[in-house]
């Protein structure tokens, strides 16, 4: 639990304040009025409450001094942007900007790419299922999300996909007595055979009678998946140099073998 640490981001924890609903609501009427005092109270009494929904995000190993930053960003904008006139809970209102700061901080900073249409179509479908849930209460099918939003349901599908986050192979999917069961131990390799393990013994001793450069390139070119152009640029030579070398170097390896 976060709650037993007690500093984050030089907050002390422990001493955070709880606000009541009704101090809530007379600091929310204050900063409607652009008391900036009432607005500095309210946002750090509602500190625990960023402090509860980073927990959820705990198994992405993310620094939890940055998630809580983050955090604070979107109860910043839930009370620059709270309607006091409606019949809803700050917190309500709060938790959905929290977490939905938190969720574009993490799918910006993902380590695969991803256009910024599916992205923003992604972040929408999530918007629309915590809608739905808090409505329905009850988790949404992707149709029901799919229609809320007014997209095909391939395009969402696709979109929720992309954001999810790879894990690692050595991530530990089960423990006992100090045993631990990896991801990689539960995948099988079609392509590792002893005929390919030897020929990829006898690939690498042949390498090793080439030059340095020429290694580069055989590295660069079929480990990398690189152009001959793309190699050019990066060691300084022409790509035609490139294509000499190359071929050169097959040659040799062919020998070898």
């Amino acid at each position: 639990m976060y709650y037993n640490k007690v500093e984050i981001c030089g907050v002390n924890t422990s001493k955070l304040k709880v606000l009541t609903d009704s101090e809530k609501k007379a600091l929310l009427e204050r900063v409607k009025k652009g008391d900036t005092e009432a607005r500095n109270e309210l946002i750090y009494g509602n500190l625990r409450l960023v402090l509860s929904i980073i927990q959820r995000f705990t198994g992405r190993k993310e620094n939890l001094d940055d998630l809580f930053q983050v955090g604070c960003i979107g109860l910043v904008k839930a009370v620059d942007n709270f309607n006091t006139d409606l019949d809803v809970k700050f917190s309500t209102y709060a938790v959905p900007m929290i977490i939905g700061e938190i969720r574009r901080y993490l799918r910006d900073n993902n380590a695969i790419r991803i256009s910024r249409s599916v992205r923003d179509l992604a972040y929408r479908a999530l918007s629309a299922r915590e809608e739905l849930v808090h409505a329905n209460e009850r988790e949404p099918t992707v149709d029901e999300i799919a229609a809320k939003i007014g997209e095909k349901k391939e395009a969402v599908l696709r979109a929720m996909e992309a954001i999810v986050e790879p894990i690692s192979l050595y991530e530990p999917v089960y423990s006992e007595n100090g045993d631990s069961l990896y991801v990689m131990d539960q995948l099988s390799d079609s392509n590792s055979s002893d005929e390919i393990w030897l020929e990829n013994i006898v690939l690498r001793e042949a390498m090793k009678k080439l030059t340095e450069r020429e290694r580069k390139i055989i590295n660069m070119r079929y480990y990398q998946n690189k152009t001959q152009m793309e190699i050019a640029d990066e060691i300084g030579i022409s790509q035609a140099q490139v294509s000499r070398l190359e071929k050169g170097a097959l040659e040799h390896m062919k020998k070898q073998i």
